[in-house]
């Protein structure tokens, strides 16, 4: 006999909230937020300051917004006009912060039962003994915090707020400074437990490296405000803003103004200010004389040893080798070319192109490689 899975039903996080703080000696800072959040998860991605932790915190009810709505399907956790806010302990939110707060005196098997005081023993028992085997910590059942791993210790704090079956799970840069496969080998876990219940999981980050390894839905934030949202690769391989490109891995941000629009090919050429060069970038809506600033991935920049023609790349610029660094698979090569350029190769094409510095060469861009970013 075959047995076929229930389908898990959902419930969708609503959220338009606004909040406003200022602190003596600091500029004004608002969150704005309007955003719906389905089972699975969903990258919160932006710079340091963005707001993205405060988000999390209006949502777990330790902030009160000034405006708005929380709510959980048709669970209202927060409505400013209507005078309702929900204690964090009545919402069902499990929350893990980047420090894990585990209790240190408390062994791995007590601190992932610490929410289940209120059930009887032999319930409270098998709960933690199948969270323990979820994130694979049976064998650690007896040690103490101080004991255990940087990633055993996060497979601690993801099954002490899993034991209680939330209904949102909010992680706050849980996984930084665990290197990649240790970090995917917890993701997976997390998948694994979430096929199952099916809860919108909100993650905070402002490192791509995490975006590629949860490679689900990102909302970029930037300065308390939602950019764009959508999958990582159309989020963050277009960011509109230079806060969003900078933080995203965009080792190129050149400041210039826009000196010629030709619309019939689709596309602008800018000045890079105090420099020679000109780049060819997608036309876009800044108008003629306007600052604007390009990003460019490094690892979007082609060398060539010798003037090259008859290219369908439309940016090919002459510049000097000004330095050379090799940090293991990658080649990094600063290249003067009026503007500096940081371009990523292969330690093995640094040596077939017996890069050197002082050696003339030239810079090959694609046109679609140019981003043009706002300031803010």
């Amino acid at each position: 006999m075959v047995t076929v899975a229930e389908p898990v039903v959902t419930s969708r996080l609503s959220v338009r909230i606004q909040k406003r703080f200022r602190a003596a000696g600091t500029p004004p800072f608002q969150l704005g937020i309007e955003e719906s959040f389905s089972a699975g998860f969903t990258v919160l991605f932006g710079p340091s300051g963005a707001g993205k932790s405060t988000l999390l915190d209006c949502i777990a009810g330790l902030v009160s917004p000034d405006e708005g709505f929380i709510k959980l399907g048709e669970e209202v956790f927060f409505d400013s006009e209507k005078k309702i806010f929900l204690p964090p302990q009545k919402r069902g939110i499990g929350y893990v912060f980047q420090s894990l707060a585990l209790f240190p005196n408390m062994s791995v098997e007590e601190n992932a039962s610490y929410g289940l005081s209120h059930l009887p023993a032999a319930d409270r028992s098998e709960k933690v003994e199948r969270i323990l085997a979820t994130f694979h910590i049976q064998a650690l059942r007896r040690r103490k915090p101080a004991e255990l791993s940087g990633g055993e210790k996060q497979r601690v704090a993801l099954a002490r707020s899993l034991v209680t079956e939330p209904r949102v799970l909010l992680l706050d840069e849980p996984l930084t400074g665990l290197d990649e496969g240790l970090r995917q080998s917890i993701l997976q876990d997390l998948r694994e437990w979430n096929t199952v219940h099916g809860i919108p999981i909100l993650y905070v980050t402002h490192n791509r490296e995490e975006v590629n390894a949860i490679g689900d839905r990102v909302l970029a934030i930037e300065g308390g405000q939602g950019r764009k949202s959508g999958m990582p690769g159309a989020v963050l391989d277009a960011p509109r803003s230079a806060g969003l490109a900078q933080a995203a891995g965009f080792e190129n941000l050149l400041q210039g103004k826009v000196i010629e629009q030709r619309a019939v090919d689709g596309v602008m050429r800018v000045a890079l200010d105090a420099t020679h060069c000109e780049l060819e970038v997608p036309l876009g809506t800044a108008q003629l004389g306007e600052s604007v600033q390009v990003a460019i991935r490094a690892g979007d920049i082609l060398l060539a040893t010798h003037a090259l023609h008859g290219l369908s790349a439309r940016n090919v610029l002459p510049g000097t080798v000004e330095s050379l660094e090799v940090r293991g698979p990658l080649g990094i090569v600063r290249v003067n070319a009026g503007a500096r350029f940081t371009v990523h190769v292969t330690p093995g094409a640094m040596r077939s192109l017996e890069l050197t510095p002082g050696l003339i060469l030239w810079l090959v861009v694609k046109t679609h490689s140019c981003h043009v970013v706002s300031p803010q």
